[in-house]
């Protein structure tokens, strides 16, 4: 049921999200193209409700080249049985489909990200379409989003949740407390680069909770990414209430709890400042201290040009650590977070 005041989607649902029980179909978002002319992309969407609850919704392959997500929502898709279920679940694995099946970030339909899309637009590009419809038909429904991501073949991320910084008291605790019980290392309340597209800021918008994941990184399936992502789901919905448990959120290294952290201005950030290879001093979680190299910029097809040294500004720890070694002016090489702090997060 689409809500009211929403312009109308080219995508069709097969799905009624009233409806008790387990619904599992594909959305269908036409694609006109040399060889189809009234084609559609297949979208796989996935609904159990039962009873009376909380909604909870759980998204992947925003990105096409992140994969831990979508491994951990296929899963959950697949098992959750409706009759232990108090509310309703609603399960997008792999929601920018061609670009999943394209290993890209972007999409190849229209060379989009569509996280950066949002709120989009029904007669735009394909992203454009796509954006709309989650942000307008889906989103509506639920309590509680979780957007899982990882750092795509663009860095190397601490395993981690993360969250923008929500003015809103009550909604800043509700959604740092679903961090927490999501149960990943670290939890990282960010201000990006460029946020006001993303799909967070829409769940932001609307009042509802949400948090995302940054759970590896370089192009690979991290292990412990997916175990914590298959945990983390299953911790949210029994934190929620959605079905019976109490989050399990012990660490690999015996902590018993997430460490809250913040990104909180530019100097977090470190930029290539020219074209070249680039080689890192640390990975991903290491501690580091402002002045310190962040790595060297080497430019390997000049025999005498001395690399440049790139050096952290802020003392804190590697949430983002550079993926691929040959970069271009103006990619972030790392980004440093340090101990979460409400009243400078507030400032």
């Amino acid at each position: 049921m689409a809500p009211l005041q929403v312009e109308k989607s080219r995508i069709s649902n097969p799905i009624d999200f009233d409806k008790d029980g387990r619904q599992a179909g594909y959305l269908r978002a036409p694609l006109s193209r040399n060889t189809s002319g009234w084609g559609v992309v297949e979208i796989p969407i996935i609904s159990v409700k039962n009873g009376k609850g909380p909604t909870v919704l759980l998204t992947g392959g925003i990105h096409g080249d992140e994969y831990e997500g979508p491994i951990a929502i296929s899963r959950l898709a697949r098992t959750l049985d409706p009759a232990k279920v108090q509310g309703r679940v609603i399960m997008i694995p792999a929601y920018n489909i061609p670009a999943v099946l394209n290993d890209t970030r972007l999409s190849p339909v229209d060379n989009r990200d569509i996280n950066r899309c949002f709120p989009g637009n029904p007669r735009g590009t394909f992203s454009e379409m796509l954006a709309h419809f989650l942000d307008g038909y889906v989103l509506p429904h639920a309590d509680v989003s979780v957007d899982l991501h990882t750092a795509g073949h663009s860095m190397e991320s601490a395993l981690s949740t993360n969250m923008h910084y929500v003015p809103d008291e009550a909604i800043r605790q509700k959604t740092m407390a679903t961090a927490a019980a999501f149960g990943t290392p670290f939890n990282t309340v960010f201000w990006g680069v460029d946020e006001g597209a993303t799909f967070t800021s829409c769940v932001e918008r609307r009042g509802i909770v949400s948090i995302g994941t940054e759970l590896g990184g370089w192009g690979r399936v991290n292990v412990e990414g997916v175990r914590l992502a298959r945990r983390g789901i299953d911790n949210v919905l029994k934190h929620w209430g959605v079905i019976e448990g109490t989050p399990d959120t012990t660490q690999r290294d015996g902590s018993p709890a997430t460490r809250h952290m913040m990104v909180r201005d530019p100097a977090s950030y470190s930029f290539a400042p020219a074209n070249g290879l680039f080689e890192p001093v640390n990975v991903a979680g290491e501690a580091v201290k402002a002045g310190s190299p962040a790595g060297w910029l080497h430019f390997v097809e000049d025999i005498d040009r001395d690399p440049i040294q790139i050096n952290h500004q802020r003392d804190g720890v590697i949430w983002m650590a550079a993926g691929p070694g040959r970069v271009t002016r103006g990619d972030v090489v790392a980004v440093v977070m340090q101990d979460y702090d409400d009243k400078l997060a507030a400032g």
